[in-house]
């Protein structure tokens, strides 16, 4: 199986890790979400209806269960499905929020969820806003849109709900801008952080410490004040996603797009690469 941009990535109880993937040129297989064993040993896949528009990919736990938030870009959709890709609902446009035209301005890159199941639902490729939904997937309000000025985003790729404080928090991906950007959850502007920071694109978090994939060839470990750790494979070249793939260096990142610990404390980066690339950091200590 040929990648396409390797665009999402997590990680079930079972250990397995599920990749999303725009489906690659040449690829005998046209599914979207591939999963595989932690080793790299395929075991299966699905999701041709998502093939082109593969973007965001968020996994949740509901009592016994486990679900997927998928994102297309494309379609301007997100659905959330079972482990097997079947859909329990999808949703569109919220054209009730005011905000778009017509249903194709809607290009949604990333899901977040709260601790009480609120949905938090980044539109990082339309119009820069954050729309709030109910765990069952029905519109609540929109916060952000586009700027430069607090409360304001220009592509807000990715976001997660921090729950390192005293009270959850949103933080937003807010790349365009160079900058994270935190908000209360009913949407309030919190705060920014722009310290090592280039064009960040999405979280992961593991006992306090945030992961933070930056588009701009490295991966970012940030401590519970958001101050710096470590720069992960800094390969400092973006241009090189757009050359033959011998000139990819392992463990020199290029466009890292989407990260996460798994259960033992490893790190799986997807990067936005033609033949796209899973990496895969072996925690030492």
């Amino acid at each position: 199986m040929k990648f396409g941009n390797t665009h999402g990535v997590c990680e079930d109880r079972q250990g397995r890790i599920f990749i999303k993937q725009t489906v690659g040129r040449g690829s005998e297989c046209e599914d979207a979400v591939a999963i595989f064993d932690p080793q790299g040993r395929f075991i299966e896949s699905w999701g041709k209806e998502y093939k082109g528009g593969a973007h965001g990919l968020h996994i949740v736990s509901e009592g016994s269960d486990e679900f997927l938030y998928l994102c297309d870009c494309v379609r301007g959709v997100f659905t959330k499905t079972d482990l097997k890709g079947r859909a329990v609902w999808t949703r569109t446009a919220p054209m009730e929020s005011g905000v778009y035209n017509n249903p194709g301005e809607f290009k949604p890159t990333n899901v977040a969820v709260a601790p009480d199941g609120t949905l938090f639902v980044a539109d990082g490729y339309g119009k820069s806003w954050i729309h709030i939904y109910s765990p069952r997937g029905e519109y609540q309000r929109s916060f952000g849109g586009p700027g430069k000025e607090r409360g304001q985003l220009s592509c807000p790729h990715g976001l997660m709900v921090d729950t390192r404080g005293d009270k959850p928090t949103l933080v937003v991906a807010d790349r365009s801008n160079r900058r994270l950007q935190y908000f209360s959850l009913d949407g309030r502007h919190l705060g920014f952080v722009t310290d090592e920071m280039r064009s960040p694109c999405h979280f992961h978090e593991r006992k306090g410490v945030l992961l933070v994939p930056d588009l701009e060839a490295r991966v970012t470990l940030l401590d519970r004040e958001n101050k710096l750790i470590a720069h992960l494979g800094d390969g400092g070249n973006f241009a090189l996603r757009d050359k033959p793939r011998e000139q990819f260096v392992p463990g020199k990142f290029i466009a890292p797009h989407s990260a996460i610990f798994d259960r033992e404390g490893n790190i799986f980066v997807v990067e936005w690469v033609e033949l796209g690339r899973v990496t895969k950091l072996r925690k030492l200590a």
